[in-house]
């Protein structure tokens, strides 16, 4: 594949051969279409409904019941008497017993249909030097595409332009965080996709700014599209009860087989007549097998689907519920699964103090985050739901709680000028005037870029300068912080006599802290609690940073200690070295899809059954290497349900504890 994101934009547009302001012809975009098909992903050929039933009599027991059958029935018809009751009733519970295995999965993939809501979007491109809008299957590489926030990504793109542009790319590299996108970036050959700046990538989401970029890979030949080849090419795995019941099928098959002949030979030497003797054999052979197994254990498996489907677990295969029971590590995604995915102040600082819970000094809060709200463009639509991107709406969520009407707030500090965020200052300036006349300017952005602009700093009531030692403890306060794994926003703000800036960014007061974190579910810490009790390991496999990682694991009492193993680190391991890594360690970060099936993989190989959840298309892979994928079925990525042997529809990790339970 092409390293797009390491040639600059002018070598992209000569690859493509397209002019940046016409776009492509729609002449030219017709013929392309033709070459390279729809920008769609293709799905391996359902089975029929026939293949499906027929695929129910592939044990090995009930290969011997009809085997058994039909020497029987053959037998008495020789004998000239063709007695159908033996015969019929294992060829009916053999029959019922498919039915229900294909009913139940029927039943299962009509459930998975009405849980794809991800349409394909319509895309904005430029054809014939003017902008129209299509459906993203009739996208084409060379394409000229216009992102903006709330659009989600139709193809994989390079960037030629971007403004504030901010992608969330979580359902593909699994970092929580939105990207900042930057077009003018050119990477190195050999970098993960998430590491590339000047590339979006296909059924990720804008969240932020806006770009306009050259599409250079559509369909299966997309980040995502690789992805799903790897699924595709794993192959179909036993359930620890497939091989338990083939196992003993075999056994007793085998058994019943060497004490008929021995009881044919037995009774030939005795001098009794062969065919009597034959059809003594045979009707032992008939009574040795336990032809009602099959519909027990389905019939059971029927029961225990049902009763998960109640506990928000839609279960794909029969046998799968039984997989679940059996599990004896539980490797899990982080974001959205264990946490909410939902960025939520946690903790503030100010001048003076030490890191605050939020449940303390509501007044310092509140006055804190009064400043970070009139310096973020996040707020409340109509109907209630929010935009912006994932900091800022998360800084209105908090000014809410805290008792600030925001919209009120705004209309009376009228903001009159501002300069949006962007990845170099990793600042927004916003300047107002208040309904009293007065003119302030806010800044919110990074720490250390916001401090040495200060020259005072707000204690209470007071206004004092700003020295050396203060300096020093605002310092330890931000790294205390960062050390929790949370977002630091740092908030200043200078009062002007007038309402114009002068590009002088000093001789600005230091407000304060505030701490943001994506927070573990309520129920998560009780339920990995569980799940140790049971004699289950619960695994955190996740593509965040390992510093986040390990101090979210370390909350929820997955880790007792430090160790995180990242991406990097497994990159360079052997699969031996893996299978004894993975006996200690609980915490993997950074990781990449391939890093994910190879964990996967060492659990397996060293005996364990393995249970894999997860949401995002780099998940995909592993839930379908896993002994048992579980996909996540709100947030969940078509590809990863598809792939996954159970959809848990309320996307929590405590429902897998749950479904073990049952």
């Amino acid at each position: 594949m092409q390293a797009y994101h390491a040639m600059k934009k002018q070598e992209v547009l000569q690859e493509f051969e397209v002019n940046p302001d016409k776009g492509l012809s729609l002449k030219e975009a017709e013929k392309r279409l033709a070459q390279n098909g729809a920008n769609e992903l293709t799905e391996r050929k359902k089975k029929s409904m026939l293949r499906r039933f027929l695929e129910q009599f592939k044990d090995f027991m009930i290969l011997i019941l009809l085997a058994a059958a039909a020497v029987s029935y053959g037998v008495s018809a020789w004998e000239g008497e063709a007695d159908l009751a033996d015969s019929a009733i294992i060829l009916l519970i053999v029959v019922l017993n498919a039915i229900l295995g294909v009913v139940q999965e029927s039943k299962a993939e009509r459930s998975i249909e009405a849980l794809k809501q991800l349409s394909a979007p319509a895309a904005r491109v430029l054809r014939d030097g003017k902008q129209i809008q299509i459906a993203s299957r009739e996208l084409v590489p060379g394409d000229v595409v216009y992102l903006q926030a709330g659009n989600q990504v139709p193809a994989d793109i390079r960037l030629l332009e971007s403004v504030n542009l901010e992608i969330d790319e979580s359902s593909l590299t699994g970092e929580s965080k939105a990207a900042k996108k930057e077009a003018g970036f050119v990477g190195k050959e050999e970098m993960i996709p998430g590491d590339c700046k000047n590339m979006a990538y296909s059924m990720t989401l804008v969240t932020a700014g806006h770009g306009v970029g050259v599409v250079t890979a559509t369909g299966m030949q997309t980040e995502t599209g690789r992805i799903a080849r790897m699924i595709q090419q794993g192959e179909e795995k036993e359930t620890p009860l497939q091989k338990k019941l083939s196992d003993a099928g075999r056994y007793l098959g085998i058994a019943a087989i060497v004490i008929c002949v021995i009881i044919f030979l037995i009774g030939i030497l005795q001098g009794r007549p062969a065919f009597s003797m034959f059809m003594t054999a045979v009707s032992l052979a008939v009574a040795a097998i336990p032809e009602g197994l099959p519909a027990i254990v389905t019939i059971m498996l029927s029961i225990g689907v049902q009763r998960m489907a109640k506990k928000r677990a839609i279960v794909r295969k029969l046998a799968a519920v039984e997989t679940l029971g059996s599990a004896s590590v539980i490797c899990s995604d982080k974001t959205g699964t264990l946490t909410k995915n939902c960025l939520t102040l946690t903790a503030y600082a100010v001048p003076g103090k030490g890191v605050i819970p939020i449940h303390k000094d509501i007044q310092e809060r509140k006055i804190l985050l009064e400043s970070a709200v009139l310096c973020s463009n996040a707020q409340f639509d109509a109907d209630g739901a929010e935009s912006g991107s994932p900091l800022e709406r998360a800084v209105l969520r908090a000014a809410e709680e805290c008792g600030i009407r925001t919209s009120d707030l705004r209309s009376r500090n009228r903001r009159v000028a501002e300069q949006p965020f962007d990845s170099i200052r990793k600042r927004m300036n916003s300047l107002h005037r208040s309904e009293n006349g007065e003119c302030f300017e806010i800044i919110k952005g990074a720490f250390d870029y916001l401090l040495p602009m200060c020259t005072m700093y707000r204690n209470g009531e007071q206004t004092l300068p700003m020295d050396r030692r203060m300096k020093e403890q605002l310092s330890g306060l931000h790294s205390q912080m960062a050390g929790q794994a949370l977002r630091v926003l740092a908030v200043i703000r200078k009062d002007r006599s007038r309402l114009q800036r002068d590009n002088q960014e000093k001789e600005f007061t230091f407000l304060g802290l505030l701490g943001f974190l994506d927070p573990p579910r309520e129920e998560s810490a009780e339920a990995v609690k569980l799940c140790k009790s049971a004699g289950i390991r619960p695994v955190m496999v996740t593509g965040d940073h390992a510093l986040t990682a390990g101090a979210i694991a370390k909350k929820l009492g997955i880790a007792s200690d430090e160790r995180v193993v990242t991406g990097n680190e497994l990159q360079k391991m052997t699969d031996s070295e893996l299978k004894n890594v993975v006996k200690h360690c609980s915490v993997f970060a950074r990781v990449s899809p391939e890093h994910k099936v190879r964990i996967v993989n060492a659990f397996r190989a060293n005996g364990d059954v393995v249970a894999m959840t997860g949401d995002g298309i780099n998940d995909a892979p592993a839930l379908k290497n896993a002994d048992i994928g579980c996909a996540m079925g709100k947030a969940g990525t078509d590809v990863a349900k598809s792939a996954a042997d159970m959809i848990l529809t309320d996307d929590n990790f405590a429902t897998i504890v749950e479904a073990v339970r049952e």
